[in-house]
């Protein structure tokens, strides 16, 4: 028997949000990697309908844009002046098809932690039941701010009450609505045309369909969720963080279950769209964000930031910061480098401490150990770059590449003024400024003859702590006996 999925889902996104105090629409808040649009628009897909819909009012074209990047497929209604869930769906309705039937469900924009799941037992429930109306309902011990679910003696849902509207009896009942419902699409229609704007509010509630429905002799169930997380709404940043703490929680508890050590989950932050495998360790301190995918096996942490990068199986990433970039299968980064966006690191491979890499290409077994800035290079296999080595990529005007060959060695402190390329089995000495292409078997040495001007320090620097010292050193005979050796004058080192 297959699953009933509902003919539409309404997700309501026309409200203000001022209580957020920003310049953003409050639905296009984030948590988990997306917003709380994104999150409810998932949620919806995950019925099957066939039509998914947000209704929009404040700030519409920036949350038009958005919908339209997450999801093209969306069908959009705009809400007119009339205030109000009530008209919000009435206005979703008249975007939808004339000869729409069957089940519509009404969801929210800021009710980010409503899964697909519960909508789908929401519609099945409702459509075996035969209700003209179904209400996700919660028990809460603190129901403050939550429209009432009122039942008859017989416990059965007679209406629901807005708190500003509520008698102080009512205001007592724990039984909440969470505004998510079920509706045969029929009565929805009907009953919205005889809802009025008589209330403290002056807004044409959704709610009031309930009584209606009531009054035209139609069932109206409520289907309790123990879960009440995914009834809570995002009205100031304070319930953002709570509900982004809670949702970074759940993610967290998924992949632990399924095979993910993570040392501290208090201080791991990961979004909902990364994807870990199994025996893979994450330790204090780490965020993994975007789509971020890291492989089986690998460690990753403390304290790195992955944003949309790809670890391979049995890597190893500490103290790291990288985005849009790959990690091959058994390398190592860090600790304290930052891959930026175009890094490939490849099997084996090694970016090692203070090194910063973009746009580089360093392929399997090559290394980059540390203090070393590669920008716009490809490094070859088994190549290594020594210590405080500069790709110079940038002329002022354009960037320029450079390539470093299979097994080649680029010696320490050498500066690479792209566009060069250093062939396979090369070498660099140490201290190079290299302008200029290097063949095979070659080193490539570019370096000033070394001066050691006499007298110096004592024309150019008198009365300084230095010239004092240089005194009293060749009053000494030479500051000590590892430099008898040295040169002392320029003569002697041409």
């Amino acid at each position: 028997m297959s699953t009933p999925r509902p003919a539409a889902v309404i997700v309501l996104a026309a409200g203000e949000g001022t209580r957020m105090k920003s310049a953003t629409p409050k639905v296009l808040h984030r948590i988990g990697g997306t917003t709380l649009l994104g999150h409810a628009v998932r949620a919806a897909r995950g019925t099957g309908a066939e039509h998914v819909e947000v209704v929009v009012r404040h700030e519409r074209d920036r949350v038009v844009e958005f919908c339209a990047a997450f999801d093209d497929g969306l069908v959009i209604a705009d809400q007119d002046e009339v205030k109000g869930t009530g008209r919000a769906v009435e206005c979703g309705l008249d975007a939808l098809p004339a000869d729409l039937s069957g089940t519509v469900l009404v969801t929210y924009g800021d009710v980010p932690l409503l899964t697909g799941e519960t909508l789908v037992a929401l519609t099945a429930e409702h459509e075996a039941s035969g209700s003209a109306v179904s209400i996700v309902t919660a028990h809460l011990p603190d129901p403050t701010g939550y429209g009432r679910v009122v039942r008859d003696a017989g416990g059965r849902v007679e209406r629901v009450v807005e708190q500003k509207d509520a008698s102080d009896d009512e205001r007592a009942i724990t039984e909440i609505n969470s505004g998510i419902y079920a509706f045969e699409a029929a009565v929805l229609r009907e009953a919205l045309a005889g809802v009025g704007t008589d209330n403290a509010q002056g807004e044409k509630y959704l709610t009031d369909v309930v009584a209606i429905a009531r009054g035209l002799g139609r069932e109206v169930r409520a289907h309790v969720v123990e879960d009440v997380w995914q009834t809570e709404g995002v009205n100031d940043r304070v319930q953002l963080a709570a509900l982004g703490r809670e949702l970074n929680r759940r993610v967290c508890e998924r992949h632990m279950r399924e095979g993910v050590t993570i040392v501290d989950p208090a201080t791991t932050w990961i979004d909902v769209d990364v994807a870990i495998g199994r025996d893979t360790t994450v330790l204090p301190g780490t965020q993994l964000l975007g789509a971020t995918s890291i492989g089986s096996g690998a460690v990753i942490g403390p304290e790195v930031t992955l944003t949309d990068t790809e670890v391979g199986d049995g890597a190893e990433v500490q103290r790291a910061v990288a985005r849009l970039a790959i990690v091959g299968p058994g390398a190592t980064v860090g600790p304290y480098s930052y891959l930026r966006p175009g890094t490939r690191l490849g099997a084996r491979g090694k970016i090692g401490g203070f090194v910063e890499t973009k746009n580089a290409d360093i392929r399997e077994g090559a290394k980059v150990p540390h203090l070393t800035y590669a920008g716009d290079v490809t490094i070859g296999e088994g190549a290594n770059i020594g210590a405080g080595t500069i790709f110079a990529n940038y002329d002022g005007v354009a960037k320029h590449h450079s390539t470093v060959g299979r097994h080649s060695f680029v010696g320490s402190a050498t500066v690479v003024v792209s566009p060069v390329d250093i062939a396979d089995g090369a070498y660099v000495a140490a201290g190079t400024a290299l302008t200029a292409d290097v063949d095979p078997g070659q080193i490539a040495v570019a370096r000033t003859h070394q001066r050691n001007v006499d007298g110096w320090v004592e024309r150019r620097r008198a009365g300084t702590r230095t010239a004092a010292a240089a005194a009293e050193a060749l009053e000494r005979g030479g500051d000590d006996d590892a430099h008898d050796d040295a040169p002392t004058s320029e003569s002697e080192n041409r």
